[in-house]
């Protein structure tokens, strides 16, 4: 062990003349500690939030959405030329569209979807999310979201009717099943009905609003959709999941980027205690560094000294700070006690999901910032002679 990480460990923990100088090294460490904390817990937080919507948005809709502006007709052959690609694992037909719900005393819009049901399970896992009932099996038949239905009074078996813009004909259902989804945008308003009934609702014939695709890996969404916008030509577009959600997820990352500015600065106003302690533990250590330069220590060796002991505070500060930080993101996890209104955000408790990427970044901020505040005092306990450090000795 070099000396100089010797003596730094000694001076920061042994007792001292000065309580205040311990005082202000205890701050020091403490709020690097809530600066990092702080910072771990809301970019895990943010991510927990990509990560959650992400997987309500892909498992309520397919990886890729192929589409015309006038629909797709002769759907089949389509399908069957995007179930040869590469990584496909899932293609289905769909109808998309808006509709009137009316009931007893009010009327209320929802999205319609129309669904090839042998396909669909294929290419989302709106089945997986049912909580009572099931999917429609005939043409009589709706699936309904979860806040809808109590928003309605429904369950299943219950009828409804249904309004389509397209000739304004009232059209009676029997509610088949209820599905959450966790994202209440679906939940209060996704209603679905069979292909068929949709394609007669709407008076498109054999055609469909567009054909979903599915893939192995997610990540694989921009590869696949050019090879796919290839495969098809120029008459189709293809959209993946991300360009279909782009404002979302790009107001997602801005906020994610704006959070580690504004906390870093926790960490800055904590580095300004760090150069405070070390600046007094200079003054009050001058006769140590007299001596030590008396008996050979050169300038390097005591610019190092004081360094290692702003880095000292700030590793303990960072440790403590992450330690911190791990717990109570386990503790979120794990008894989700925070609870938001689905009604304003899309998930109904706090996310959180630690990104190791995230904490190395952070704790290297961190500890790059800690070893900036070292230099000015590391610098002028450096530029201290024997003579002026031992004269009032």
């Amino acid at each position: 062990m070099r000396y100089e990480f010797w003596l730094g460990w000694r001076y920061l923990f042994a007792k001292r003349r000065e309580r205040f100088i311990s005082l202000i090294a205890a701050l020091s460490i403490g709020g690097v500690a809530l600066g990092v904390a702080a910072l771990l817990i809301v970019l895990a937080v943010m991510s927990g939030f990509d990560s959650d919507i992400k997987e309500k948005l892909v498992g309520t809709n397919a990886h890729l959405i192929v589409d015309t502006p006038e629909g797709i007709g002769e759907s089949d052959d389509v399908i069957r030329r995007l179930s040869s690609l590469d990584h496909v694992v899932g293609v289905a037909p769909f109808i998309s569209g808006q509709a009137i719900l009316r009931l007893p005393d009010r009327a209320y819009g929802v999205l319609v979807r129309g669904m090839d049901l042998k396909r669909e399970v294929r290419v989302n896992r709106l089945g997986e999310y049912l909580v009572v009932g099931k999917l429609p099996q005939n043409d009589d038949e709706v699936v309904i979201g979860s806040e809808l239905a109590a928003f309605a009074e429904l369950k299943p078996g219950s009828p409804l009717s249904v309004i389509s813009p397209a000739d304004g004909k009232d059209r009676p259902f029997t509610v088949s099943g209820i599905f959450r989804s966790g994202m209440y945008e679906y939940d209060a308003t996704l209603i679905g009905i069979t292909l068929d009934r949709a394609q007669e609702m709407y008076y498109l014939g054999d055609r469909v609003t567009g054909i979903g695709i599915r893939l192995d890996q997610l990540e694989r969404a921009d590869a696949v959709k050019r090879v796919t916008q290839g495969l098809l030509g120029s008459a189709f577009t293809v959209r993946t999941w991300m360009e279909l959600n782009q404002t979302l997820f790009d107001a997602l990352k801005l906020e994610k980027i704006v959070m580690f500015v504004i906390l870093t600065l926790i960490i800055l106003v904590a580095s300004a205690n760090i150069v405070s302690t070390l600046i007094m533990m200079v003054i009050e250590k001058t006769r140590d560094i007299g001596i030590l330069k008396a008996i050979g220590s050169t300038d390097a060796s005591v610019r190092a000294l004081f360094t290692w002991e702003g880095l000292l505070i700030g590793s303990l500060g960072t440790a403590l700070g992450a330690a911190l930080a791990f717990t109570i993101i386990w503790a979120l996890d794990t008894y989700q006690f925070v609870k938001l209104p689905s009604t304003i955000y899309y998930l109904d408790h706090l996310p959180v999901r630690i990104v190791w990427a995230d904490w190395w970044k952070t704790i290297a901020a961190a500890l790059a910032i800690t070893l900036v505040s070292t230099i000015y005092p590391a610098r002028q306990a450096a530029r201290l002679t024997p003579v002026d450090a031992l004269r009032y000795e």
